[in-house]
């Protein structure tokens, strides 16, 4: 080999540019679905959708808290089970601190949908947005660990919430790209 030829580099395995856009698909999709759940919280006539045949409904408030409440106090997995969460300690913060401050939690709940909803959407600041998504959608999967679910609920909404704070997803159709133009040293976590 002559010493003055440089070494070959090996293309990437995958397209970085379709990487990145698969990427934000799956961000912006997480935003819809999170900023979708805050705006019905806000406005609980959002919560129901009728489109011809088609009938949906997202969680309001008070249906975030009827939800809750069931999960940790009534729901039972069989007949003779006992009822609620039989996770340690969740009943009591879960009774003692979110249900009884639910006039306070109820707003960290919109904020939390509406606000890391919408920085995912536009991909601003989106590896924290999903940071604290993560944390919300955490949360609910110990809620409803005991609840005898499809073992995949939970997983679905957390897993892809793992990746989006840790890939830059931002950075294809998102504003992380173009703050990272203009200042460089914004390349950290969490653009």
């Amino acid at each position: 080999m002559n010493a003055s030829a440089e070494p070959r580099i090996a293309a990437p395995f995958i397209d970085p540019l379709l990487f990145a856009r698969g990427m934000a698909v799956i961000r912006i999709f997480f935003g819809i679905i999170l900023l979708a759940n805050g705006l019905a919280k806000l406005e609980p006539s959002l919560g129901r959708i009728d489109i011809g045949p088609y009938h949906a409904n997202l969680v309001t408030r008070d249906g975030a808290r009827g939800i809750l409440n069931f999960e940790i106090n009534e729901r039972r997995i069989r007949e003779g089970a006992p009822r609620g969460t039989q996770v340690p300690g969740l009943q009591p913060f879960v009774n003692n601190v979110i249900l009884a401050n639910w006039g306070f939690f109820q707003w960290v709940v919109v904020l939390v949908e509406v606000g890391a909803g919408g920085l995912l959407l536009i991909g601003l600041a989106s590896r924290g947005a999903a940071l604290v998504a993560l944390g919300q959608q955490l949360f609910l999967a110990l809620v409803y660990f005991s609840s005898n679910r499809w073992m995949f609920e939970q997983p679905h909404e957390y897993v892809p919430l793992i990746v989006l704070s840790i890939v830059p997803a931002g950075r294809a159709w998102g504003l992380d790209a173009r703050l990272l133009r203009r200042y460089p040293l914004l390349k950290r976590w969490p653009f």
